[in-house]
């Protein structure tokens, strides 16, 4: 990894001593507001779109603000969503998968259908053994049957201590079940299968973030690909329909595994940096191929969810393989990431670089589309092959065609479809990551 070397920003360095000329001496806040708008005049990916004085009073207020000064060819309104502040504390918690909450991710299967979409085994929802394709009739009592309760689910979903929830099971018994918030660590895969179906080995597995212990995680993925391998699968399928991304070494690290032969020692992507810091930090890496494994084609499992390091991995790898999406919606459609940046007490995070594949792709803001749109399986656990998705998948792989949906399943997609913006909401206190090789720089 690549160190950075503060000396390229001098404007900050210029500022800060700038301040002890100044008769009355400069507050620590001051200080700091300095140094991140300094920073960020400098490093974000269109700088020079930002007028002279930044909006804003705090890290977090400035890293909302500039989003609306990236506007790029070829699209009408701004394309940044993404720069953000963050205590150091809550960083440190969520760059290492550590959370405070239940533990438990929920979406609409239709406007009327709120539904648990994903739990941690290790966080408290999971430990009370609740399970994917639960339906949530009510919530603290309140009866759930719009999408326009969507505010009122994250308040008691994701940022209460303490939430009661009345959940449908799928064999349509009622659970009452009461969670606390606790801090606890998560895993992002959270299911790894290899099916038979016909003259067909097919590996599959979830993988829900690219954040969490690097070490931990590469080990993860070298047993998953080693199971393939001695299962002798010749189709993988990678779900990462919640996947909202990472950190970049990571997405690489999968990369090198499901790289075909012929991709060994050719470019995987480059980190491209605005004009005034490419020629110093641009960065382009090479394949370095992993396993046996060698595969002429690779399905993804997508959602709007699907962003950042999980998009990335899709377009470094097209140029290599054959590859398949299936998902409700288009991907997320953020093809850039950021560098990040210690101040006081915060670190911020402004888009400051842009990934470009081996055929010079890059951009795709609208995300990728699906090759088969299905309805997201919520009424199913994962690993289920009857669930929507992975059934289409898997039909896929043993006959050659995506088929035609039943008509039900049909009307779910169309409906999912409808609603998509109301589980964006609902998606939005989850981190869209994709965080660069050269890793956080201490500034101030």
């Amino acid at each position: 990894m690549k160190r950075f070397h503060i000396t390229l920003l001098a404007v900050a360095v210029l500022s800060l001593a700038a301040c002890k000329k100044n008769k009355r001496e400069r507050s620590y806040d001051e200080i700091v507001m300095d140094t991140v708008v300094s920073y960020t005049k400098e490093i974000y990916l269109w700088y020079n779109q930002l007028p002279s004085t930044l909006p804003g009073n705090t890290p977090p207020e400035v890293m909302s603000n500039i989003r609306q000064f990236s506007k790029e060819p070829g699209f009408t309104n701004p394309v940044d969503r993404w720069s953000f502040a963050i205590s150091k504390t809550e960083w440190n918690n969520i760059s290492t998968g550590v959370a405070a909450d239940f533990g438990m991710r929920v979406f609409f299967r239709n406007a009327a259908d709120l539904r648990v979409a994903s739990v941690e085994r290790n966080g408290p929802a999971g430990i009370a053994g609740v399970q994917r394709g639960w339906k949530i009739n009510s919530i603290n009592g309140v009866a759930i049957n719009d999408t326009s309760q969507s505010n009122f689910i994250i308040n008691t979903v994701y940022a209460s201590p303490t939430t009661r929830f009345n959940f449908q099971l799928p064999d349509n018994s009622i659970r009452e079940v009461t969670l606390n918030s606790q801090i606890f660590t998560g895993n992002p895969f959270v299911i790894d299968s290899v099916y038979t179906a016909g003259s067909s080995k097919i590996g599959y597995f979830v993988l829900n973030s690219f954040l969490g212990d690097t070490a931990q995680m590469r080990n993860n993925f070298d047993r998953i690909f080693n199971k393939f391998i001695t299962a002798g699968v010749n189709d993988v399928v990678i779900d990462l329909r919640y996947n909202g991304g990472g950190y970049v070494s990571l997405a690489q690290y999968l990369l090198n595994w499901i790289v075909p032969n012929a991709g060994n020692g050719q470019m995987m992507f480059t980190e491209a940096y605005n004009d005034k810091y490419a020629s110093r930090f641009n960065e382009t890496v090479a394949y370095q191929k992993r396993g046996t494994l060698n595969l002429s084609r690779i399905f993804f499992i997508v959602s709007k969810q699907s962003a950042s390091a999980s998009e990335l991995t899709i377009n470094s790898i097209r140029p290599f393989l054959d590859v398949k999406l299936v998902g409700p919606t288009n991907t997320h459609g953020k093809p850039v990431g950021y560098g990040g940046y210690s101040a006081g007490p915060w670190y911020f995070f402004p888009v400051s670089f842009k990934t470009i594949n081996k055929n010079n792709e890059a951009n795709y803001y609208n995300g990728f589309a699906p090759d088969y749109i299905s309805a997201d399986g919520l009424d199913r656990n994962w690993g289920d092959i009857n669930e929507a998705c992975l059934f289409r998948a898997i039909r896929f792989i043993t006959t050659g065609s995506w088929s035609r949906l039943a008509p039900v399943d049909e009307a779910v997609a169309n409906e999912q479809a409808r609603i998509a913006p109301a589980n964006v909401h609902l998606d939005e206190p989850k981190l869209k990551g994709m965080f660069g090789r050269r890793g956080i720089v201490k500034i101030y």
